[in-house]
């Protein structure tokens, strides 16, 4: 059983930055595939990125290659989402995700979530 706990929403001006942090519980993190996905109002929750367990292979949505970054500190149980360049579009709720094993474009595919946190990008 793994709990997450997403932090550091909040609201930023377009072009501005902000960063995510999920903690997760439980001694096997590392085992864990972890991911970031996005839910804007009426729309589908959908993939924005993803670490592979050890961390040495990353994912990303092409709406938002280049502009941000997921990370893992494996001694700290925590994933992170470096946001930069936010347009209003990123504007939704992020979740955190973990996953056994690997990793998967597919919210249907992850095993365990996060609360969410709000990012509001104002034009």
């Amino acid at each position: 059983q793994v709990q997450l706990v997403e932090s550091g929403g909040g609201l930023v001006q377009a072009g501005g930055s902000l960063r995510l942090s999920c903690a997760a519980s439980g001694r096997t993190f590392s085992t864990y595939a972890m991911g970031w996905f996005r839910q804007a109002p009426g729309k589908e929750r959908e993939f924005v990125a993803a670490i592979s367990s050890s961390g040495f292979r990353t994912y990303y949505a092409d709406s938002v290659k280049g502009r941000f970054t997921i990370s893992r500190d494996n001694a700290k149980n925590t994933v992170y989402l470096q946001m930069n360049s936010l347009k209003p579009e990123d504007t939704a709720v992020y979740y955190c995700a973990a996953r056994y094993y690997s990793t998967s474009n597919n919210p249907r595919e992850w095993n365990y979530w996060g609360q969410g946190t709000q990012v509001t990008v104002s034009s």
